[in-house]
């Protein structure tokens, strides 16, 4: 019986169907357990510091309701003046998770801790990811499903992805990544269609995408400049009309509607971009329109001179609205892209955080290994067509190219092309080099010339072996830099060593020590700390801090750098003044641990030198050779701080010799004369690896005396009973 063609169709139509779901649902499941060894090897636990904030404000959310949120006031950060937290954040990330943990607790029955969503949050949305990237590679290449299905695989494991989306990693990128790719893929459709319901679609995306993380910025300039060089290439379509001005107006009003971004979209110079070239289409739209009612001759010179008018009007008017303060001028940050050196310069906080530092050539191997090298070649290979959607990814890989060089942290924006571009190339190299039958046929059929097609035969079969062996490179690579890089929670380390039955030994000093705080000290007892730890500080212990990873008041941090940075006298005075009770510090001189506040302290210099440069100069903490030391030669300015006393107190003596240890960090050695004695603060708690220190300030003197002048006069006065008195013998005569 045989069967007619249509019926074969359809049964290998079936087929691929099915493959497709199952290749879909390994996918899905690579991307989601390849982010899972975090909480396999250490336990379910937020990681990092951002995290337990966007954890925290979750837990208010689910508590409180959306409105309580949205008009959430936290007296419990930046003490003493507060925080209002719902209109300073972007809510997406909280009211995602918090929509999740309803539906399985109210709607399905199913009792989940929003701990736990909060962890597999990321994991979860990487599969989404996966599926988006198909999907916008697919239709910027030609259709091509196999190098669709190859950029999701890429993504699903790529490392430079996976480093801000493991499990616990409950930061605003976890779902940002995944509406980017949304995003992109949304815009692409609608401007290959002209459809405004998929505009429409692109523009609700992109609202999303404002809601959840402040890089939406980034979208808000690269459809811009997409639509901006078909333009200037001589492109403009209805399609593409259509499909901008529709994305603009519904995705500029909806993104106002987020109480952090209000207004900016039309007040502001990151955004003016967009707005210019809404207004430069519509000029060309009215050109299309009277281009059939004049001569070419005349058209062309109608548009040569009001493109350059408009262009001219644009950019006087925006410097014309900025000079007058109508519109905010750059943000520090905005330079910082541009200019490397001036964070350095003007804004040190911003220079001191270490995901704003410049990317190390090796960082781009390993967290894309070889997909870097095949990244050029797929975006040469859409230059050699360079059909509208390829313009866009060209225009995407030059400008993340260039960023993530100057800041390691948009290594994130760069992974998703990366795997677009590399998945073109090796679609290509294995659709070219896979049509072995066909060499085959040509080698038993020729007579001649068959030494040469057996050559091509062979070099086809090494060419599609050789990536095959790259690929299973890639995935050793992978899963390596996962589980041993990327998947380790900050608040918990490895020691390297283990316990007697194999299991790893951990240090879990951070724990201890927010413990300790929580359990006790008083609930409103003010705790001051580097802003690192403020986040953490906050979620773990629950206890008012003065600064935290939010670096909105650069002021309120330069105080807390002031103080530690100052003499121990001054700095009872400065934490006083703000109602301080304890100081943390992070100590890792034993331990050998390189994060050290000692390694970050000359941030607490810099910040405030900019604010009291009379009070606080960074020089005077150097030697007289210019080197930075903790030893004997360190400067006496050095040695009076009291980021060093707190961080030394008691320290030498620790290894052994009665008199010095040696800091594991620095490679110096501490002699307790070195140390000077702490007058004014008493320490309090120290955990077992001596990681994290706290420290309480004494009470004012009831007396009204100096704190410092108590401790000499008392301590005088123990060295007095500790002399031995001399035995009096009665005296003979």
């Amino acid at each position: 019986m045989s069967i007619s063609n249509n019926t074969k169709k359809s049964i290998l139509s079936s087929i691929s169907l099915v493959l497709k779901l199952a290749i879909f649902i390994c996918l899905i499941g690579a991307a989601t357990s390849s982010r899972l060894f975090s909480v396999i090897r250490y336990e379910s636990i937020i990681h990092e510091f951002d995290p337990w904030f966007n954890y925290k404000a979750t837990r208010y959310l689910v508590k409180n309701g959306f409105h309580k949120f949205l008009n959430w006031f936290d007296d419990k950060t930046w003490y003493p003046l507060g925080r209002i937290t719902g209109g300073t954040l972007y809510p997406g990330l909280m009211t995602t998770s918090g929509a999740v943990w309803y539906l399985m607790n109210k709607i399905m029955k199913i009792q989940v801790n929003i701990r736990d969503v909060c962890v597999l949050f990321a994991p979860a949305f990487s599969g989404i990811t996966a599926i988006f990237t198909y999907l916008f590679t697919k239709n910027c290449y030609n259709d091509d499903q196999l190098a669709g299905l190859l950029a999701a695989a890429f993504i699903a494991i790529a490392p430079g992805y996976i480093s801000r989306s493991v499990a616990g990693s409950y930061d605003n990128e976890a779902i940002a990544i995944t509406l980017l790719m949304s995003t992109f893929y949304l815009w692409i459709k609608a401007m290959r269609t002209g459809s405004i319901s998929w505009a429409c679609s692109a523009a609700i995306s992109y609202f999303y995408m404002v809601s959840a993380w402040g890089g939406y910025v980034f979208i808000t300039n690269l459809i811009p400049l997409h639509v901006f060089i078909l333009l200037l290439m001589g492109r403009y379509s209805s399609k593409l009309y259509s499909a901008y001005s529709v994305w603009y107006c519904i995705g500029t009003l909806a993104s106002m509607q987020i109480p952090f971004v209000n207004f900016q979209p039309i007040r502001s110079n990151d955004h003016m971009s967009s707005l210019g070239v809404f207004g430069l289409i519509q000029f060309f739209m009215f050109g299309d329109s009277i281009k059939s009612t004049i001569s070419t001759k005349n058209f062309k010179i109608f548009l040569k001179f009001s493109v350059i008018g408009l262009i001219s009007f644009g950019i006087l008017g925006l410097f014309g609205l900025t000079y007058f303060g109508l519109i905010a001028p750059w943000t520090g940050r905005f330079y910082s892209l541009w200019d490397t050196g001036y964070a350095k310069d003007h804004i040190p906080i911003i220079a001191s955080v270490s995901e704003h530092q410049p990317t190390a050539w090796p960082s781009f191997f390993f967290d894309t290994q070889f997909l870097i090298w095949l990244f050029p070649c797929g975006v040469f290979l859409l230059f050699m067509e360079l059909q509208d959607e390829h313009i866009f990814i060209i225009a995407y890989s030059v400008l993340c190219s260039y960023f993530a060089g100057v800041m390691v942290r948009l290594m994130l924006t760069l992974t998703p092309i990366i795997c677009v571009c590399a998945a073109v190339t090796l679609s290509n190299v294995f659709k070219y080099n896979l049509k072995i039958w066909s060499t085959i046929k040509r080698v038993k059929n020729k007579q001649e010339n068959r030494f040469t097609e057996i050559c091509v035969l062979v070099s086809k079969l090494v060419t599609v072996l050789s990536f095959l062996g790259y690929l299973v490179l890639f995935v050793q690579h992978c899963t390596w830099v996962t589980s041993n890089a990327y998947s380790a929670p900050s608040v918990v380390l490895l020691s390297g060593s283990t316990d007697a039955d194999g299991s790893p030994i951990f240090i879990d000093d951070f724990r201890e020590a927010y413990s300790w705080l929580r359990y006790n000290t008083d609930e409103d007892a003010k705790v001051a700390a580097w802003w690192d730890y403020g986040y953490q500080i906050g979620g773990f212990a629950d206890r008012t801090t003065l600064v935290d990873n939010n670096t909105w008041n650069n002021t309120h941090i330069a105080i807390v750098g002031k103080a530690m940075a100052s003499s121990e006298e001054r700095s009872y005075e400065i934490l006083k003044e703000h109602d301080v009770d304890y100081v943390l510090i992070i100590f890792g001189g034993l331990l050998g641990f390189s994060g050290d506040d000692l390694n970050k302290f000359l941030w607490m210099v810099r910040i405030p030198e900019g604010i009291w440069p009379d009070e606080v100069n960074e020089q005077s903490f150097f030697t007289a050779d210019g080197q930075f030391r903790v030893d004997s030669l360190a400067s006496e300015t050095m040695k009076n701080s009291l980021m060093y006393k707190m961080s030394y107190h008691d320290f030498p003596g620790i290894m052994g010799n009665p008199t010095q240890s040696t800091d594991r960090v620095r490679g110096a050695t501490i002699d307790e004369s070195h140390v000077l004695p702490l007058k004014y603060f008493d320490e309090v708690f120290t955990t077992e690896n001596w990681l994290v220190r706290i420290y309480k300030l004494k009470d004012l003197d009831l007396e009204g005396r100096d704190l410092g002048e108590v401790y000499d006069m008392e301590h005088n006065q123990t060295k007095k009973k500790a002399l031995k008195k001399p035995k009096l013998e009665p005296r003979v005569d």
